[in-house]
């Protein structure tokens, strides 16, 4: 019989962030496929209390919590330490938690400590044979794979945008505290700032509702024989902070800066999407000037509503990759969109 520990930060309003409540939906799908298992809730932060009463009807077994003011900052050591404590303290066999930066970061130490396994970029679950079955995918989400292990405990960071954020009511429960004895040490490193772009000027959000893609077509010569790059410039970045979608590029228009191009001044490799870029999980992608070949399509693979404004009616996008395929110019679109938008 699994036990199962759903590991998750408290934020520093009390509440829990949306990847920690996908992961508690994931959580919950392990628990269902696998027989006669018990779920166990551990949360650590400043002050857990809130958040313990906010998912309080998931169904879980325990709740247990480290709290304190020294786990309200991300740091390794205290992290590290709260999770090994929580998952001592559950005897869980399976540790859930999501993929953020600050669990990705210590729970592999964690495993090591407790002499488990881990597994990252965790998509999805399943029962085979009364095994747990997790899928991952590999050579940039181009191949999946499915893994059992007999080892525990494991630990499973689950990526973001593979489950719905769990959405239950409000119920008191009773909350188990776990002490956590820190060496003066572990509070050495102190956490002073978080610095981000404006949020203007920011094009990678990975939470918004919509991908916008520019293809290299928004450099090349216009049918009056010139390029208009900072035209084109003005009208992405005019619809980024009108829409605050998220921003993403092909190779190749990314590649032309380093060719002495005309180029996007804001785009970088950060920005590419596909074969050698990221694989992005936003509910709707509207691609424009980009040819839409498998290369590029393959960074749309999760992308659910798929949208593109070419002039080839018979590009990649037009073959079967696109939802709605737009056989226009994409700056006299982008010229009417940011008009309807200031007007709206």
């Amino acid at each position: 019989m699994e036990t199962i520990l759903l590991l998750a930060h408290v934020e520093a309003d009390g509440s829990l962030a949306k990847p920690a409540l996908e992961a508690l939906t994931a959580a919950r799908t392990i628990r269902h496929y696998l027989a006669g298992s018990s779920l166990v809730v551990g949360l650590s932060g400043a002050d857990v209390g809130d958040a313990v009463r906010w998912i309080g009807s998931c169904g879980a077994a325990r709740f247990l919590g480290v709290s304190g003011p020294a786990f309200a900052e991300p740091r390794y050591a205290t992290d590290a330490a709260a999770a090994e404590a929580l998952a001592r303290a559950s005897g869980a066999t399976l540790v859930i938690a999501p993929a953020t930066s600050r669990w990705s970061r210590c729970l592999p130490g964690v495993a090591q400590r407790l002499n488990g396994r881990i597994d990252t970029h965790i998509t999805g679950a399943m029962a085979t044979e009364g095994q747990l079955t997790v899928s991952r995918w590999y050579y940039r989400q181009r191949m999946e794979a499915l893994l059992q292990r007999t080892q525990r405990p494991w630990f499973l960071a689950i990526d973001m945008g593979c489950h719905e954020p769990w959405a239950g009511g409000s119920v008191p429960v009773a909350l188990e505290s776990v002490a956590v004895d820190l060496p003066e040490s572990a509070t050495r490193t102190r956490f002073l700032d978080f610095r981000a772009p404006q949020a203007g000027e920011q094009t990678i959000r990975p939470d918004a509702g919509l991908l916008f893609v520019t293809g290299a077509g928004w450099t090349k010569k216009q049918p009056d024989g010139k390029t208009h790059a900072e035209e084109a410039a003005a009208l992405i970045l005019d619809f980024l902070r009108k829409t605050q979608a998220s921003l993403g590029s092909s190779k190749s228009l990314v590649d032309l800066g380093g060719e002495g191009q005309a180029v996007l001044p804001f785009l970088s490799h950060l920005n590419q999407v596909g074969q050698t870029g990221s694989t992005p999980r936003h509910p709707k992608g509207l691609a424009t000037c980009c040819h839409g070949e498998e290369p590029h399509v393959v960074g749309w693979r999760f992308i659910t509503e798929r949208r593109a404004v070419n002039l080839d009616p018979n590009c990649g996008w037009a073959r079967g990759k696109a939802d709605v395929l737009y056989v226009a110019d994409a700056f006299e679109v982008m010229r009417k969109v940011n008009e309807m938008l200031a007007a709206g």
